[in-house]
């Protein structure tokens, strides 16, 4: 693909017009499903294909299954992995085109681990090293009409590409699986050919601005563009524009800028995703693309994220799917749109709003799903060098590479209305802050994106205002660690020795650290903690009530303070395995199932009006007054009105309550306390103070508490 940029033309919606049936469609040609696919060198095509594989997915999807596919990695916080059975993989299979081949013809491979490169025909197309973003072939001489063949290899380990393009280094994981994981295309169109289109919302003035990126090979001439706009789900048209523009004769792209104002405009939101398409054409080309008419941005002064012009707080967790993809349970999950969507559906009933795609990017598809189901993403590009000793940063890994790879992925993506935050990398300091090769690349990048996104770059020093900075306040990480010990954090957590030095707005996305492994067993982070905590001979039920109950009152601290603008626990989806260092939140992902007891506590401590029992495992006496301070906060707009409940409940049986009016203003926080005689008798006790509105759910905040 040639490089943007030299002529831009500037074109205002100044009048709209009858639409007609548009008769000038691309063909895209989906080459996904199943290929032949073998095992070899680098430079040698295979002679057999004795094996077949889907695409997307990855190359441990084969039939029948290929001898280690991803091999262990000896020592998991290395870099490198070398494969030591075969240096590639070869992807095969034939399609037929019915028709003239026309002026362009495009091979696009989504994604694909660890570098592509591509034969049509016999014909050698390029290389595209990137692993995370999409590749472009110009296959114009090389497709014909007919019978075409097309092969591509990928390497079979991280060792195939130069330490210079990232990888996807992430020290918890052990085995680094190749595949095309994305879709796999062939556009053929006329020209002027529409390479891309930028959607950017204006939703005070109910507009949408477009930017169109055109290739026109040949003379000058002068096109049509023709813009529609309709509603997703009713088909109902909402924008239209046609426009006459004149084409230089030019190697270059050409940019051309429109605006077109929204009928009947409709905002989306978590809470209402809704959607519109748009749909370009030129004479000889069409170019489909969907987006949501929202904004977004971090407040600098109330360090709040604002959506849509309102307070917006974020509450959600992570997904690690470069983790879940070495599963044994992972299989062909990822690429089932069912389970896809009905993974996202299970996270509402947390009410999570956000999550964060960590440590490396999604297939396509699941953007689309957060699109429709409705989620702010902040979507992590795989970069983890902590600079700590032990994944410092490659002096290989320049800025240059990230700009070229943060620039494929930015334009891949900035039409999700679900992407809210670019993310450059993991916990990253850039060899311990002597560079900062992630910063100066989104220095170079960031207004290619002209809906402004804010960035994260972990803990490296790039930032500008609007930007954010991660947290991840990990206070279980002392075996020794005992419930009442969170109260003597700060409120606004810095997570770790990198601090916010410069008061950026804060989302904590990790936190917790008493992971279980789907079997209940603590993983090798936890197994002292637990130990500490309920001694050597607990139950897998004791296990998941002490996580449960533990991660939800660590929800509701960082909550109920209000000092972040985003808490996001980690983690929703990753791996479980016995020497797993960390785990996610399922008992069974293959059927979306959850802990009952996980179910039980932490829905409550994500709800958008919730409450924290001010209360920490402190002792408190027999037959006395005591007073009990609750606070509650309120994540909506409407203000909230209702009782709060302090509750002292023995086996099951409610034996004390007493309650208060409460109002929670619009996005606000109230503190309230109610005094109350403790029980005569000593023992531990279930005390939780709870939320009650007619016609609403309870939502409670629960302690056991030992009275002596």
């Amino acid at each position: 693909m040639k490089n943007i940029l030299a002529t831009i033309i500037l074109v205002s919606a100044t009048f709209s017009f009858a639409y007609s049936q548009n008769v000038f469609k691309r063909n895209t040609i989906s080459l996904d499903g199943n290929w032949q696919i073998a095992e070899g060198s680098m430079d040698t095509i295979p002679v057999s294909f004795d094996h077949t594989v889907p695409v997307p997915g990855l190359v441990s999807l084969s039939i029948p299954a290929f001898k280690n596919v991803g091999p262990t990695v000896k020592d998991r916080r290395s870099v490198s992995q070398f494969d030591p059975l075969r240096e590639a993989f070869w992807y095969r299979r034939t399609f037929t085109i019915n028709g003239a081949i026309p002026k362009v013809a495009i091979l696009k491979i989504s994604k694909a681990m660890f570098g592509t490169k591509v034969f049509l025909n016999g014909i050698n197309l390029g290389e595209h090293l990137p692993c995370f973003t999409p590749g472009y072939f110009n296959a114009k001489n090389a497709v014909k009409e007919g019978l075409n063949e097309i092969l591509i290899r990928v390497g079979s380990s991280p060792d195939a590409v130069p330490i210079s393009v990232p990888r996807g280094f992430d020290f918890e994981k052990e085995h680094y699986i190749p595949g095309i994981y994305d879709d796999v295309k062939l556009i053929l169109s006329g020209t002027p050919h529409i390479v891309r289109v930028q959607t950017i919302p204006d939703i005070l003035k109910k507009q949408v601005r477009l930017q169109i990126d055109l290739q026109n090979s040949g003379e000058a001439k002068t096109s049509e563009l023709i813009f529609q706009i309709k509603e997703v789900k009713s088909g109902k048209i909402s924008g239209e524009l046609k426009k006459e523009i004149q084409l230089p004769a030019t190697d270059k792209d050409t940019l051309i800028y429109v605006i077109i104002p929204i009928k009947a405009c409709h905002l989306w939101s978590p809470e209402d995703p809704f959607l519109y398409n748009l749909e370009v054409n030129t004479e000889a080309d069409t170019y489909d693309t969907r987006f949501g008419m929202r904004e977004f941005h971090f407040d600098p002064i109330t360090k709040k994220a604002v959506l849509n012009g309102k307070p917006y707080l974020m509450r959600g967790s992570n997904i690690t799917l470069y983790r879940f993809f070495e599963d044994s349970t992972c299989k062909n999950l990822p690429w089932d749109s069912t389970w896809v969507r009905d993974l996202h559906k299970s996270f509402k009933k947390f009410h999570w709003n956000s999550l964060r795609y960590c440590i490396g990017v999604a297939p396509d598809e699941w953007y689309q799903i957060a699109d429709e189901e409705g989620f702010l993403i902040q979507d992590e590009f795989p970069v983890w060098y902590g600079g700590i000793g032990w994944n410092v940063w490659p002096k290989e890994l320049k800025a240059p590479e990230l700009v070229k790879e943060y620039t494929e992925w930015m334009q891949d993506s900035w039409n999700h209305p679900s992407i809210v935050i670019w993310d450059a990398s993991n916990e990253n300091v850039s060899d311990n802050g002597k560079t900062d090769e992630t910063g100066k690349a989104v220095w170079k990048v960031r207004n290619l994106d002209l809906s402004n996104r804010p960035w994260d770059n972990s803990y490296s020093t790039h930032r500008a205002p609007g930007d954010v900075f991660e947290s991840h306040p990990y206070h279980f990480q002392n075996p020794n660690f005992k419930l009442k010990d969170i109260a003597k954090e700060s409120a606004i957590p810095e997570g770790n020795q990198y601090k916010n030095h410069e008061s950026f707005p804060v989302i904590i996305n990790e936190y917790g650290w008493l992971w279980l492994n789907r079997d209940g067993t603590p993983t090798t982070l936890t197994e002292e903690l637990y130990k500490n905590l309920l001694g050597d001979h607990s139950t897998t039920a004791q296990r998941w009530h002490l996580y449960s109950t533990y991660m939800a009152a660590e929800t509701e601290f960082w909550r109920c303070h209000r000092k972040a603008a985003g808490v996001l626990i980690f983690t929703a989806l990753g791996y479980s395995r016995p020497d797993g260092q960390t785990s996610d939140f399922f008992t069974n992902p293959a059927k979306l199932e959850y802990d009952s007891s996980f179910l039980k506590y932490m829905p409550d401590s994500f709800s958008p009006v919730d409450l924290m029992l001010d209360e920490w495992g402190n002792k408190i006496e027999t037959g006395k007054q005591h007073q009990f301070n609750i606070i509650a906060i309120n994540d909506l707009e409407p203000g909230w009105n209702g009782d709060v409940h302090l509750q002292i409940v023995k086996e099951g049986k409610i034996i004390l309550d007493k309650s208060k009016s409460l109002r929670i203003p619009s996005y606000g926080k109230e503190s309230i306390s109610i005094i109350c005689e403790t029980p005569e008798k000593a023992g531990i006790y279930t005390v939780q103070a709870v939320l009650e509105k007619k016609g609403e759910k309870p939502v409670k905040s629960v302690r056991e508490i030992e009275f002596d």
